[in-house]
């Protein structure tokens, strides 16, 4: 056992000094992205995201989720009394595959009361949001507190 001590602490000695033969990276060596301007995407690429982010495939993609979501809780025994995020999540989705433009937050409480805020583009879009809101299981009022204002650019 004596001997094995001191073959096993030179061992470790020398897998030490072989580890720091590669110097790790430090700040000095970090690339400076602070004082760079990174380059902003196109805008023909972000126009071109927007566009698919409001497109009618998209809205019929979101009403699937959300149905889909729906018969997953009906298959699987769920009753109404849903967790506030996914409430809110599913309302939020739901408002916006059907309002495009709109900039709108959602919350929810665990008495089912939705609350939306934010902007959209016209009055139609703002009487949209409590019928498709009410839609989803679970939402049992909601408080509209959205307003309408013209879309920033």
């Amino acid at each position: 056992m004596k001997k094995l001590a001191p073959l096993f602490i030179s061992g470790l000695i020398l897998i030490s000094a072989a580890a720091c033969q590669d110097p790790s990276k430090t700040s000095e060596s970090a690339p400076d992205t602070v004082n760079q301007n990174p380059a902003s995407p196109a805008a023909q690429t972000t126009q071109e995201a927007k566009e698919d982010a409001q497109s009618e495939l998209r809205r019929r993609q979101l009403n699937q989720d959300i149905r889909a979501r729906e018969e997953r809780n009906n298959t699987t025994g769920g009753d109404a009394d849903r967790a506030e995020s996914d409430l809110a999540s599913e309302v939020r989705s739901k408002l916006e595959a059907n309002i495009p433009d709109g900039q709108i937050t959602v919350a929810a409480d665990d008495k089912g009361t939705v609350t939306v805020n934010g902007t959209v583009k016209n009055q139609d879009q703002l009487n949209k949001i409590q019928p498709l809101a009410q839609e989803i299981k679970g939402v049992k009022s909601v408080v509209n507190k959205a307003v309408v204002a013209p879309a920033q650019q």
